[in-house]
C-alpha cells in the first residue's frame, strides 16, 4: 500500500505540469528540463505509484483513467497545501488592513474567472483583511489604480499605462452578435459582409473608443454603452448589433435569441490581466491576492509569463 508521504511531491508537480501543458514536449520550457529527463522522472512516478498514468503515441498525449484520477487527487493535495501555506503566511505576517479590488462587470458567467474561489482562499488566508470590491468600466479601473483608490484591478484593459505592472490571466473571446428580430438574424451567411452590417445601428463601448467600429470604417455609433449589460440590452432589442463575450452570449445563442455573425472575421480574443502599481501597492496583502488570482485564473499558456512592466 502506498503511503502519501513516500510519494515525491516534486514528481507529482512534474506530472501536473505535463498534464496542464498537454504533453511531455509542451512541458519542456516550463519545467526547464530535457525530454529524456522528464520521461525518466515520469517513469519513476509510475513505478512508485504502480499505475500507468498516460498513453503516448501518434494520437498524442492522453491520460489513462488512473492518470486522470491521480491528477485530480494531486490537484486537491496541492490546493490544500497552498491554502495551508497561505494561512500560515497570514498568521506569520499578521495580514491586516484593507484591500481595494476593482473588477469589470459581467464576468460571473465566465468559467475562466472563478473569482469566488480567489475570494474564498484569500479570506481563509487573511481573515483580518477587509475587502472593498468596486465594479467599473476598465478605463475607470485604470484611473483608480493610478490614483491609489484601488490597489489592483482585473479586466481587459483598453490601454497599457506605463506606470503600472500587468500580469496575464486568460483570454476572453468576444463575438459580434445580432438578436432575433434584427434584419441580419435570418439573412444567409453568404449574404452578410461588412458593407451589409454597416447599414444597421451598431453599439460601441465607450471605454474602447472607436475600436469597436474600426473594422466597419464608421466614426460614430448609433449607441454607446459603458458596460456589457447595456450592450446586451440593446442587442437583444433587435434594433442594434454589437459585441458580447462568448460566455455572456452563450445562453441566448443556445435559446435561439442571439446569432454570432462572421466569427472568422469579427470575433477576437481580449486578454484579461491584473493591473497594479508595483511600487505603491507593494505589500504582503496585495502579493497574496495576486498570487491566488494567478493560481485560480491563469490559463496554461500564461502560467510562466513574467510580470509586464511597460517601458
Amino acid at each position: 500500500m502506498i503511503q502519501l508521504e513516500t510519494v515525491d511531491l516534486r514528481l507529482l508537480r512534474l506530472f501536473m505540469t505535463i498534464v496542464e501543458a498537454g504533453g511531455f514536449s509542451a512541458a519542456q520550457s516550463e519545467l526547464n528540463l530535457s525530454l529524456s529527463t522528464i520521461s525518466t522522472h515520469f517513469a519513476d512516478l509510475e513505478t512508485r505509484l504502480g499505475l500507468r498514468l498516460c498513453r503516448r503515441g501518434r494520437s498524442g498525449f492522453q491520460l489513462t483513467p488512473e492518470g486522470q484520477a491521480v491528477y485530480d487527487e494531486a490537484r486537491r493535495v496541492f490546493d490544500t497545501l497552498e491554502r495551508f501555506r497561505g494561512r500560515v503566511r497570514g498568521l506569520r505576517e499578521r495580514l491586516t488592513g484593507t484591500l481595494a479590488v476593482g473588477l469589470v462587470d459581467n464576468t460571473l458567467t465566465d468559467p475562466r474567472a472563478p473569482l469566488e474561489r480567489v475570494f474564498a482562499r484569500f479570506t481563509e488566508a487573511a481573515p483580518e483583511v477587509s475587502l472593498i470590491i468596486n465594479v467599473r468600466p476598465p478605463n475607470e479601473l485604470l484611473r483608480d489604480v493610478i490614483g491609489g483608490q484601488l490597489q489592483l484591478a482585473i479586466a481587459s484593459f483598453p490601454r497599457i499605462v506605463p506606470s503600472l505592472s500587468y500580469q496575464d490571466l486568460y483570454n476572453e473571446t468576444i463575438h459580434f452578435c445580432v438578436a432575433d428580430g434584427h434584419p441580419l438574424f435570418t439573412l444567409p451567411d453568404e449574404a452578410i459582409d461588412l458593407d451589409e452590417i454597416r447599414r444597421y445601428r451598431l453599439v460601441a463601448r465607450s471605454y474602447w473608443g472607436s475600436r469597436d467600429l474600426k473594422i466597419f470604417a464608421i466614426s460614430t455609433p448609433k449607441a454607446t454603452v459603458s458596460d456589457m449589460e447595456g450592450a446586451a440590452r440593446l442587442i437583444l432589442s433587435g434594433a442594434y448589433a454589437g459585441y458580447l463575450p462568448d460566455h455572456y452570449a452563450a445562453p441566448y445563442v443556445k435559446a435561439g435569441r442571439l446569432r454570432i455573425l462572421l466569427p472568422k472575421i469579427l470575433s477576437y480574443q481580449a486578454p484579461f490581466q491584473v493591473a497594479f502599481d508595483a511600487n505603491r501597492s507593494k505589500s504582503p496583502v496585495v502579493d497574496l491576492f495576486i498570487a491566488l488570482t494567478r493560481e485560480e485564473m491563469t490559463a496554461p499558456e500564461f502560467r510562466s509569463a513574467p510580470v509586464v512592466r511597460p517601458a
